[in-house]
């Protein structure tokens, strides 16, 4: 499942791509994340996690601003997951890690540098 990014010219689109890597399923997130773009993050997690994988990883590798609501998301997403799935954060770059720490949230998620990190032990 892809969900096209806005029509070119629009820098306030997002994208999430929905990848299998063995038993774990992987959504890359491109662009931003906020009031407009999140609920195509929201989408994807909740349909990806209706099949109970074992690992959900939210790679945010790509992601160029991260709101709250964009953070809510994640957020829902891991408590959704519950002991059910474990929902693992690829924090990307300072763009994502720092709003992630300032808020204290990297101490509740599980947040890696990379996705092959992300994704041992999977």
């Amino acid at each position: 499942m892809s969900n096209a990014p806005l029509p070119p010219g629009d820098h306030f689109g997002a994208t999430v791509d929905v990848e299998q890597h063995g038993r774990a399923v992987v959504l890359r997130v491109v662009g931003e994340l906020d009031l407009v773009t999140t609920p195509i993050l929201t989408e994807a997690s909740t349909e990806a996690l209706r099949s109970g994988p074992p690992v959900l990883v939210i790679d945010l590798s790509a992601v160029t601003f991260l709101a709250s609501v964009g953070m809510s998301a994640i957020v829902a997403a891991h408590e959704e997951g519950g002991d059910r799935t474990s929902v693992r954060v690829v924090g990307g770059s300072r763009d994502t890690r720092r709003p992630m720490h300032v808020t204290g949230l990297d101490n509740l998620l599980s947040v890696y540098p990379d996705l092959p990190s992300a994704l041992a032990d999977s």
